[in-house]
């Protein structure tokens, strides 16, 4: 164990393994071995990870439906100079987990945050996707019925950015059906199921084909999963040859980002229409 010492009247927000407990941090360890007390999502969950660890702390529970009472009584702990950590049943808590009233409310008192790095299913996925990671976007949890569902989706259908969800895979038909109704069937799309687990899948393909894969193996609707759909590609035919000819000869002479901002002034277009073209010419 390491000499880590926690900080008297500081909340640590500590990510925790999506699967795989050796995925740690030696950090982590610590910190939960350390601190006064241990808010986290689920008392017994957790209790499975500490006991893992041999950590015998306190716990008390902090979760969607009591957080904005625990918040007073956590900040008091906190002025009073306690050290307490937030965990999530796994990963990195606040990401479409609770902690973000807890933690605004602790920043408004002026009390002290610090996060201890981890796991997060979300960023572990788009590291092995394949797909653009330079500009991504987090969509949290897709709604669990089909016209909510369509609706978000159908907003995004001009993002240009890699989007990231969290989904159910027993619904997982059902939204790729979707995506195909609002996407098109041609968006390309990768699902992460299972990450650092035993039964691990990470699968690509084009949204309408994932329909077909999915129904001919069901054990792809188990376990946890994450869902990442290619951003919108923009259309050179849409954007004019001069404005084309301009981008190309700034690409020439510097990076695309600034070629884009310069040839968009000049030509009174969006610079955001302008950077996936860029990339292409680059």
């Amino acid at each position: 164990m390491n000499n880590t010492l926690v900080t008297p009247g500081t909340l640590y927000i500590v990510a925790t393994p999506i699967g795989n407990l050796a995925d740690i941090t030696q950090r982590a360890i610590d910190i939960l071995t350390q601190v006064d007390i241990i808010a986290c999502e689920d008392t017994r969950h957790t209790g499975k990870l500490l006991s893992a660890f041999a950590i015998k702390n306190r716990t008390m529970s902090m979760h969607d439906h009591n957080e904005r009472q625990r918040q007073e009584q956590i900040a008091s702990l906190l002025q009073e100079g306690k050290s307490i950590a937030l965990v999530s049943d796994a990963g990195t808590p606040l990401i479409s987990d609770p902690g973000f009233h807890l933690v605004r409310h602790c920043r408004s008192l002026d009390l002290h945050v610090s996060p201890v790095p981890g796991a997060c299913a979300a960023i572990s996925a788009l590291s092995v996707a394949g797909l653009p990671t330079d500009r991504f976007s987090f969509e949290g949890f897709l709604p669990s019925k089909s016209g909510a569902r369509q609706t978000v989706l159908k907003s995004l259908e001009h993002e240009e950015r890699t989007m990231v969800f969290y989904d159910a895979p027993r619904r997982a038909i059902d939204t790729l059906k979707d995506i195909v109704e609002t996407l098109g069937g041609d968006r390309y799309v990768v699902i992460a199921r299972e990450l650092t687990k035993t039964f691990e899948t990470i699968h690509s393909d084009t949204a309408d084909n994932f329909v077909s894969w999915l129904e001919q193996d069901p054990n792809q609707l188990k376990g946890e999963m994450v869902l990442i759909i290619e951003g919108h590609k923009a259309d050179m035919n849409a954007i004019s040859p001069q404005v084309i000819k301009t981008l190309t000869l700034l690409l020439s002479e510097m990076k695309p980002k600034k070629a884009c901002a310069i040839a968009a002034e000049i030509h009174g277009v969006k610079k955001n229409a302008l950077y996936d073209i860029a990339l292409s010419l680059k």
